[in-house]
């Protein structure tokens, strides 16, 4: 079955702790009416041990219209589409191919993770008007038992903050989409938000859609990412949006695809099939019906599937992107 109780820890960090030990994790203090713990996986219990990480420094996606009108404290989260629930790949919340392998305990500075997660936390603790989400599972009130790090009592905290599907065997119970974890900082002196996301090499990027498990024959085919590409699309047309709207691929490839069985799909999930052959290097303006996907104007997503129903690439705009009436928005 799934991680239980999923969902989003708002906050201010107070105080950190380097994470160390047999299965170390980066530990962030966060207080508001009551106090939690943020425990951060560095390393895995499965080797390879490295985890690999993504940082956006400038992070940018529908989600953060909800974030900031959250409460402190922890919201749980319906574990769907279109709502502040994270999945790594079915929410386009980056590319995973950019994520690199980096160690928890290097010697020297600032070349570790732990020395990562620092810097941005202490960045967030010396700005007053700086807040830290963490998405993940919760535990507590431990109502007698003091946290073990910081020693505020009830214990309280939210841990398994990385991707939570495409498990090793081992954790293969604990699978489920739209239950991803992560760390996003909001740091409004600077006007931006800064994302960290995280997942074990022992993981699968590829699951299946109701159980989260790993599609094991699509584990190893990093390089069939990306093949075909969305370069455009038209969310806001002029007038009526229904039937107006349109989205634009590119075949990056040095061969022909036959598009039969593709689809893209929207923020919800909804599929409009795709037909053609997309020669080498060529483009193709799609117009979207007006029964079938929906382009909201105040942001969403857009993925491409293949015709076994993996996803080939994924982009996400926002209400700015989509402000313009007519414009076109390029990704």
């Amino acid at each position: 079955m799934p991680i239980g109780n999923y969902g989003v820890l708002k906050g201010k960090a107070k105080d950190e702790r380097e994470g160390q030990g047999k299965s170390p994790h980066f530990n962030i203090l966060v207080s508001n009416q009551e106090k939690f713990r943020i425990a951060f996986n560095v390393k895995s219990q499965v080797e390879p041990s490295t985890l690999l990480y993504y940082v956006d420094d400038n992070f940018d996606h529908p989600i953060l219209k909800y974030l900031q009108q959250l409460p402190r404290g922890f919201k749980e989260l319906e574990r769907k589409a279109g709502g502040m629930a994270l999945d790594f790949i079915r929410g386009n919340m980056f590319d995973t191919t950019k994520m690199r392998l980096l160690p928890y305990d290097v010697p020297g500075p600032d070349n570790d993770l732990n020395e990562l997660v620092q810097k941005y936390v202490k960045r967030s603790m010396n700005m007053p008007s700086s807040m830290i989400y963490a998405f993940g599972q919760r535990w507590g009130p431990e109502k007698d038992k003091s946290d073990e790090f910081f020693g505020f009592l009830p214990g309280s905290g939210i841990h398994d903050i990385h991707m939570n599907q495409g498990n090793a065997p081992a954790w293969k119970k604990d699978d489920g989409p739209w239950q991803d974890g992560g760390l996003i900082f909001h740091f409004p002196d600077e006007n931006r938000w800064v994302a960290m996301f995280t997942a074990f090499q022992s993981q699968c990027l590829h699951t299946d859609d109701i159980t989260g498990h790993r599609i094991s024959e699509a584990c190893d085919v990093p390089d069939e990412y990306g093949r075909v590409r969305i370069l455009a699309a038209l969310v806001n047309p002029m007038g009526p949006d229904r039937g107006m709207e349109s989205i634009s691929i590119i075949n990056i490839t040095s061969r022909p695809i036959d598009l039969k069985g593709w689809s893209l799909a929207d923020g919800e999930k909804k599929k409009a099939p795709l037909s053609g052959i997309l020669k080498a290097g060529q483009t193709m303006m799609f117009s979207v019906p007006g029964t079938a996907i929906e382009l909201p104007n105040d942001g969403g997503i857009i993925t491409l599937l293949d015709n076994r129903g993996l996803k080939v690439h994924g982009v996400s705009y926002t209400a700015k992107d989509a402000a313009k009436e007519g414009w076109t928005v390029v990704f």
